[in-house]
């Protein structure tokens, strides 16, 4: 994804001299990614995908490789909630969450993977859950399923495909913000899309999170950056939650 934690994460592994291959459904917010990524001194390739089809998913691992002829590191990143009670939610729903939130990452992780073995030089999978993986809360339980499914997968496959270098982790954050929710004082990547929260909604959130604010984009993207360098070679298989102290 082009925004939010997504965006986030391409700029910061550019920062750190990553190229960098850019997937969401809007071709403006790849574009608008990539070309900040080149201001920082990278190549970037902008692949415009609908997750839900995994025959994109599958040509932009193929034309990442082609471009690069090397895959390293895959940020599985892409998701989406509908905040339902599940007794109302159609069937429809349940598979547009599960497309989203799951088979897209089974996709690019089996492609990606099959390049990092290919090239013999290891690699590192990130998988971008969510907390209510591993918590229970009332109009999720779909999304819930899903991404406490990709924690097992992630666990599996850490195990899986260790004897080829290729360390597997996840990250599930709480009360990150992003476009869709509230806003931000910073906003340390798209200041202009941020709103600032009112004193109330500050107030909230300073009752449920020990840290007394909410998450960055750019603090699930630094973990991202870290588990996928050297400094991290020993971790695989780890579930880390970003949420400020919600889940301790």
């Amino acid at each position: 994804m082009a925004v939010a934690s997504g965006r986030a994460c391409a700029l910061r592994f550019a920062e750190f001299g990553a190229d960098v291959v850019i997937a969401d459904i809007i071709p403006e917010r790849c574009e608008e990614t990539a070309q900040r990524v080149r201001e920082l001194g990278r190549r970037a390739l902008p692949f415009p995908t609908d997750v839900m089809d995994t025959q994109q998913i599958r040509a932009m691992v193929a034309v990442a490789d082609a471009e690069f002829g090397r895959i390293d590191i895959l940020v599985n990143n892409a998701g989406g909630v509908s905040y339902k009670a599940f007794l109302d939610q159609s069937e429809r729903s349940w598979r547009k969450h599960i497309d989203i939130n799951l088979i897209s990452m089974l996709c690019a992780t089996q492609e990606a993977a099959r390049i990092m073995i290919r090239g013999g030089r290891g690699g590192s999978i990130i998988n971008v859950a969510s907390i209510e993986a591993l918590r229970a809360g009332p109009n999720v339980a779909v999304y819930a399923a899903c991404k406490a499914g990709m924690v097992s997968f992630t666990k599996s496959m850490a195990l899986e495909l260790s004897g080829h270098d290729i360390r597997v982790n996840c990250i599930a954050p709480d009360h990150t913000i992003t476009p869709g929710g509230r806003g931000n004082r910073t906003g340390p990547v798209d200041p202009s899309i941020w709103r600032v929260p009112t004193p109330d909604e500050d107030d909230k959130m300073r009752r449920v999170i020990p840290l007394l604010r909410e998450g960055d984009d750019v603090e699930c993207a630094d973990l991202a950056v870290y588990l996928s360098s050297k400094m991290a070679s020993y971790i695989t298989g780890d579930i880390i939650p970003v949420d400020g102290g919600t889940f301790a």
